[in-house]
């Protein structure tokens, strides 16, 4: 029997009803080619390949590897296990026929938010994904303006995807059970955003330097970046602060940076 190890973060789904709730959100189609980040020992793998699709599942913990390795697989589906580890996995190599993949898994914590970025850098391959999170996260993924839950995250994974959070899951549905609620959240990426930003890399800067000082006023958290002339241009007062700024506003500033001769 495997011992879910603290280091990886290893919490393993056992609710049956939670597990085809989540295998029917997920909607897999015949024919539909799956990465599964963090399988652990199958429990959403095995109803996924009922389906007959095709699947490839990325586990780091080699134990947990053997236990994959004895799945039955259906005559009609195939499955490939990748002992590797998700952050440095380049998921476009694992689709060279060029068909569209659809990703899904259960994120770690304490890696979740670099393992999102990590996926958005790849979203030109990706049809939709569905992860399941601390609640919290989801939370932030979801937040809008105003709300103490908005920030970096919110922003740019909401620039790139539409965010549905779906249902959640108590820790009952765990073994061992976590101290926290887990929620499933779907990500659609936008095939064109509704605003584009211009100079993207100037935008995605502004976000994480704006946020990175959230107490304080966009003026003093943007200094030497943004100046009273840009703030004009895009029409943003700079006494208000990083959470109250939505997302076509941090667009238009970026902007306005970028024409100002800032980054």
């Amino acid at each position: 029997m495997h011992r879910p190890r603290k280091r990886f973060g290893q919490n393993f789904l056992r609710d049956q009803d939670v597990i085809a709730r989540i295998v029917k959100v997920i909607g897999p189609r015949p024919g539909d080619h799956l990465i599964e980040i963090g399988p652990g020992l199958g429990a959403i793998t095995v109803p996924l390949l009922a389906h007959r699709i095709e699947l490839d599942v990325i586990e780091l913990d080699r134990d947990l590897i053997r236990s994959l390795e004895q799945i039955e697989v259906p005559g009609d589906a195939t499955f490939r296990i990748h002992n590797a580890d998700a952050l440095e996995t380049d998921i476009r190599a694992l689709g060279p026929d060029g068909r569209a993949l659809r990703v899904v898994g259960n994120l770690p914590y304490n890696i979740s938010t670099p393992l999102l970025f990590h996926f958005i850098e790849q979203l030109d391959c990706i049809e939709d994904m569905h992860f399941m999170l601390q609640k919290e996260v989801v939370d932030r993924m979801a937040a809008g303006p105003g709300s103490r839950e908005y920030g970096r995250l919110s922003v740019m994974l909401q620039y790139h995807c539409q965010v549905q959070p779906l249902f959640t899951i108590g820790p009952a549905a765990f073994s061992p059970q976590p101290k926290i609620d887990s929620s499933i959240v779907r990500l659609t990426p936008h095939r064109k955003p509704d605003i584009e930003a211009r100079n993207y890399d100037a935008f995605s800067l502004l976000v994480g330097t704006a946020f990175a000082y959230r107490r304080k006023t966009l003026r003093n958290a943007l200094k030497g970046l943004a100046t009273d002339a840009a703030f004009a241009a895009a029409e943003i007062d700079p006494n208000l602060r990083a959470e109250q700024l939505q997302l076509v506003e941090f667009i238009r500033l970026s902007e306005a940076i970028s024409s100002d001769g800032g980054v």
